[in-house]
């Protein structure tokens, strides 16, 4: 019994070790700060996908793109239809193009709000 006390204080104290806790140094304030600017981080250039065009309907304002992965929302390459920000958008691209863009959740929609086209 002994044995597997002194076992699972073991396997508890290595577990405890994997996970990065703040320092006790570390103000309350300053943990607060931190989550705010994880909160409202702006996409960077680190979060533009790549994709092909597909289709454009711009009486709808959505676009078509056969895309790489799209790494800030943690999504696999596929083809999909996305809602764009500003609808002058549409007029940056045609079908075959290969563009840049970024992908954000926006009113529960799935919305490009930056494109670059000719990539």
């Amino acid at each position: 019994m002994k044995t597997s006390s002194i076992l699972f204080a073991a396997f508890a104290l290595t577990l405890a070790g994997s996970f990065n806790f703040p320092s006790s140094a570390m103000a309350a304030e300053e943990i607060e700060k931190s989550d705010v600017v994880a909160e409202t981080k702006p996409a960077d250039a680190a979060a533009m996908s790549t994709g092909e065009v597909k289709k454009i309907d711009k009486e709808a304002g959505k676009i078509t793109i056969k895309h790489g992965p799209l790494v800030n929302l943690d999504m696999p390459a596929m083809t999909m239809v996305f809602r764009v920000k500003d609808p002058a958008m549409l007029d940056q691209a045609k079908p075959g193009d290969m563009i840049k863009f970024v992908v954000e959740k926006a009113n529960g929609a799935l919305t490009i709000t930056r494109m670059q086209a000719g990539s």
